[in-house]
């Protein structure tokens, strides 16, 4: 791509790139209110090295674009807080909501490369990140965002020239980084890895390489990009995808059959475990903040069958200032507007901190399937797309720990009915648990298809029986607890072991 680019003599004159890049540009603004009324989510995705211009080309893109349907990001490398999400988090925070353009002053292209031509990643590290780009991209489409990836070319030469120009400047040569020259030093490794990327992630969405060192005709071959882009979604509306054939990892189960509901404990012994394991949950605790292990707790179950007393069970020895408890309901319209795992992502703990999820992502494959909030491509497609997400947050070193609170229909009965005689408890009762109870069989289906198609080697789903409250809170403890013994133990995290010490990063300067 970058190697055999050739600059071609601009075959239209002054007059006639004018013009054709005003049609453009109107074209760009009358079909704004289409898009939104489509309800298309465009990403446009500007790469390109440093000195060519990018900042001023995303200006000149939307110089006549309503700003209230638009936003612009910019990413900015920074070494230690990147260490403390994973490496996705950054790119789905700034999603767009239906409707509305992103454009993004460098991406997950300058992310995968510049870390690891810094040496702050490995190959094995770097190929992992191209293949995450791949499904990231992927997901974007099938779930019908519109990107468009702009690679902003400049000969070493023409680099060089425009860095020192701006040194020459006291106005401007702060505008010239370390990062800037390293990267002028080393060019053609850059070129050669920046090629090699775009040909591994030309699958999805493909590359356009502008001529940087024309900015009218980069102007005019972004706006055609862009808008014959736009122009091709509009036509055919917006883009559903099939259920990916990824090959998983899966455990083939548990089941709900395989639960023994008449599992209990006794007062006694359970006072003393609760004790004892919430010890050794507080000092985990504190031995994962600091290796900085990212812990993921995930709560699914049925209506009344003890999830939030189960959590506050986990949740009391830990450090106040290192979990949070997300309690997911129906999503709002912000979030119904984006990828409907973008609230989840949003959420995620930084490496050292714990995040428990009171409902998750499963709730696509479950409620929004059998209540018809999504459609028959959408919740299908869910499980590859699940086991993915959670693939990206092992694979960066988190716990993930996902738990089906398990009870039968007559406990639920029971529950429900006291909940409902009780006035202090009333508020734990509404119609649409009434109304779910209702569609029990439907549910249990989905939950059996749910832990056949992702519990996973990496993710793996565990069935609490919750008949007896206390017995499923000590059981639910044992696996928290033994889960992060175990990773402390590895003394390396899972997915940073990729990162080489900071003595052998290469100079920028």
């Amino acid at each position: 791509m970058l190697q055999d680019f050739k600059r071609e003599d601009d075959k239209l004159d002054k007059a006639s790139r004018k013009a054709e890049i005003l049609r453009l540009r109107d074209r760009m603004v009358n079909t704004q209110q289409t898009v939104r009324e489509a309800k298309l989510p465009v990403i446009v995705l500007l790469e390109g090295w440093d000195s060519a211009g990018k900042g001023n080309l995303i200006n000149e893109l939307i110089s006549e674009m309503d700003p209230r349907f638009y936003s612009v990001a910019t990413y900015e490398h920074t070494a230690e807080q990147d260490e403390r999400y994973p490496f996705l988090k950054k790119f789905f925070d700034v999603l767009p909501e239906n409707g509305k353009y992103l454009f993004l002053d460098t991406g997950w292209m300058e992310d995968a490369v510049g870390k690891y031509l810094r040496r702050e990643i490995t190959r094995e590290e770097y190929e992992r990140r191209v293949e995450s780009c791949n499904t990231f991209e992927r997901q974007l489409r099938d779930n019908g965002y519109v990107l468009v990836k702009l690679f902003l070319h400049v000969s070493k030469e023409e680099q060089l020239r425009r860095i020192t120009a701006l040194r020459e400047n006291r106005d401007t040569e702060w505008r010239v980084t370390g990062d800037d020259l390293w990267q002028q030093q080393e060019y053609d490794r850059f070129l050669k890895t920046y090629d090699r990327f775009m040909e591994d992630t030309d699958k999805i969405a493909p590359w356009h390489v502008l001529d940087g060192e024309s900015r009218k005709k980069a102007l005019l071959d972004g706006l055609k990009a862009i808008t014959d882009a736009v122009d091709r979604a509009l036509e055919r509306g917006r883009y559903v995808g099939k259920a990916t054939d990824k090959k998983f990892p899966l455990l083939g189960g548990p089941s709900q059959k395989d639960a023994d509901l008449t599992a209990s404990i006794s007062p006694e012994e359970y006072k003393s475990e609760l004790k004892r394991l919430q010890k050794k949950l507080s000092e985990l605790h504190n031995q994962i903040y600091r290796k900085r292990i990212p812990v993921v707790i995930c709560y699914e179950g049925w209506d009344a069958a003890g999830k939030g007393g189960n959590i506050r069970r986990i949740a009391y020895p830990l450090d106040p200032r290192g979990f949070d408890v997300i309690p997911v309901a129906s999503p709002t319209p912000g979030e119904l507007a984006r990828h409907y795992l973008w609230r989840f992502w949003t959420k995620l703990p930084r490496s050292g901190h714990v995040t428990i999820f009171d409902r998750t992502w499963y709730g696509r494959v479950m409620v929004e399937r059998i209540e018809g909030f999504c459609s028959e491509d959408d919740w299908k497609r869910a499980y590859g797309e699940i086991n993915e997400f959670e693939k990206e947050l092992t694979d960066w070193g988190t716990v993930v720990l996902k738990f089906w609170i398990h009870i039968d229909p007559d406990t639920q009965l029971e529950r429900f009915q006291a909940r409902q005689n009780t006035p202090e408890k009333q508020w734990k009762i509404t119609e649409e648990d009434w109304r779910n109870r209702d569609k029990w069989p439907q549910y249990e289906e989905a939950v059996e298809e749910m832990l056949l198609k992702t519990s996973t080697e990496y993710a793996p789903w565990h069935i609490i029986e919750s008949v007896d409250k206390k017995y499923a809170r000590i059981r639910t403890l044992q696996i928290v607890t033994d889960a992060l013994e175990k990773a402390v133990n590895e003394n390396v995290v899972r997915g940073m072991k990729s990162l080489c010490p900071t003595k052998e990063k290469k100079s920028k300067k």
